[in-house]
């Protein structure tokens, strides 16, 4: 794995082993997604043992395997409503990489020309809270893109098990991802009306990570906007040409520990950037389905994102 890859890997497990301690995953469906992620029983115990977490034995872990999964129930709550009356939205597919790939598009109803955005979900796949998230977007007048970054297994909506989305993403090379994110980034400058010279991202958590991936990758990307995402290698980061707004959780600190050295080295690369970190807010505080949403956070956090993406494209 190259070092980035292994941050992400890395992103995804301690995501897991975080939930594990404060209690919102049993300790089965801990160790199962460990299996999962380790690709053994073996494997497991390696990364179990790498992550601080003792007393595990092979049986164990066999006996998680067989478990029923432990996904987070289903909270269909919209912000903006599916069928909005205001916008075109759905799911599209197109093809790239010599396969089928899956998305979600929404732009405003009868707008001819609008800028683009492209939106990248999180480490469970392409779930409704990020298609409503693109709809956002698209109600803010942008032509707005959730590519499905499991499409090469078939799309997020083939999968009951969470975990192996999240399992597949992380095991996936980050360049693998990239080549993905770079063709939905083409197919969305194809769409009728695209004004490509003015085109933005935002990602959250895992797709955050990839935010910053891919603003090193797209020289006219003019705005990014990862949430709480892993930085980029600081190597790359002089590649970078958008103007960053990271969006951080005071009480995240497995990534937000993070935020002063990028801001430092965004800042000796002469990158147009700005941090927001909200006391009181964790991982994910932006998502309103989740157990740690932060109302007041996301809220500003939101109208923030609206107004870089106003001043930038």
């Amino acid at each position: 794995m190259s070092d980035y890859q292994q941050d992400l890997f890395r992103y995804v497990a301690e995501e897991f082993t975080e939930d594990y301690r404060e209690g919102e995953l049993e300790r089965r469906e801990f160790l199962r997604r460990s299996v999962l992620l380790g690709g053994s029983v073996m494997g497991a115990r390696t990364l179990l043992a790498s992550l601080g977490v003792a007393g595990v034995s092979a049986a164990e872990l066999a006996a998680a395997q067989t478990a029923p999964p432990q996904n987070e129930p289903a909270k269909n709550t919209y912000q903006v409503a599916p069928d909005d009356a205001s916008l075109d939205a759905g799911p599209v597919t197109y093809d790239a990489l010599g396969r089928t790939n899956f998305a979600y598009l929404a732009r405003p109803k009868g707008v001819t020309s609008a800028p683009i955005v492209i939106v990248i979900h999180e480490n469970r796949g392409l779930q409704p809270h990020i298609e409503d998230v693109a709809r956002r977007v698209a109600k803010a007048g942008y032509i707005a893109l959730a590519p499905d970054f499991v499409s090469s297994e078939g799309g997020t909506a083939k999968f009951t098990d969470t975990a192996q989305i999240s399992a597949f993403i992380a095991r996936t090379p980050a360049e693998t991802h990239a080549a993905h994110g770079l063709a939905a980034v083409e197919f969305l400058k194809a769409q009728p009306g695209a004004q490509v010279d003015r085109f933005g991202m935002l990602g959250f958590c895992w797709g955050g990570g990839m935010t910053w991936l891919l603003s090193t990758k797209l020289p006219d990307l003019k705005a990014a906007i990862p949430f709480y995402g892993p930085s980029p290698s600081f190597a790359d980061i002089p590649k970078i040409r958008a103007a960053v707004l990271g969006v951080y959780g005071k009480l995240d600190n497995r990534i937000t520990g993070n935020a002063a050295a990028t801001d430092a080295a965004l800042t000796a690369a002469g990158v147009k950037h700005q941090f927001l970190i909200y006391p009181g807010a964790n991982h994910a505080f932006h998502n309103d389905t989740g157990a740690n949403y932060k109302r007041d956070a996301a809220e500003n956090a939101w109208a923030t994102t609206l107004v870089w993406l106003s001043g930038n494209l």
